[in-house]
């Protein structure tokens, strides 16, 4: 079965953490339009730093319950080397979708930052796009709901404790680099 998967990033504690949700293609509509569901009227994306902590709890709550996984990398990172650490742990996840004869990878825009990812793909992808099937894109995350479960497990996993009790079901694996 092949994969979509969405990815964002958070950085804690010296620790930079890029999460990767894993959609099959028969559940993209269904969990899109559950996550517009779930926006407060006027807002045009769920972005959990935002967020009050009781709807935090409402959210992450839901998204357990949607039929989607996630992979979290984790780096140590100083603030100056945050992005090493996540063209490390980008390399590390594209990897990992070859493996799984993932799709289509996307990714929450930085702007100008984006070329960096673009390097790092390419360099992972070498001669094998066309081989792989496997294409990626950055999107603004209001234009694509499905990196907003990314956005909140990479949350809830850096701040630890309770919140990542609440995500734990929704990641599969943490792979530490």
């Amino acid at each position: 079965m092949t994969v979509h998967a969405f990815v964002d990033e958070s950085a804690r504690n010296r620790q930079f953490l890029l999460c990767m949700t894993l959609v099959e293609p028969a559940h993209l509509a269904s969990t899109r339009r559950t996550l517009a569901g779930l926006l407060l009227r006027g807002a045009r994306e769920l972005h959990f730093k935002k967020e009050k902590e009781p709807r935090r709890r409402q959210l992450i709550d839901r998204m357990g319950k949607m039929f989607v996984t996630t992979r979290v990398y984790t780096a140590s990172c100083m603030p100056k080397t945050e992005e090493a650490a996540r063209q490390r742990c980008l390399a590390q996840a594209v990897e990992d979708l070859l493996g799984m004869g993932a799709r289509r990878l996307v990714l929450d825009t930085r702007n100008e930052r984006d070329e960096h990812d673009r390097r790092t793909l390419q360099r992972s992808l070498g001669s094998l796009p066309s081989k792989s099937e496997l294409t990626y894109e950055h999107l603004d995350s209001t234009l694509e709901p499905l990196l907003w479960i990314s956005d909140a497990v990479a949350w809830c996993f850096g701040a630890g404790g309770d919140w990542a009790r609440r995500s734990a079901c929704l990641v599969e694996e943490h792979i530490r680099l």
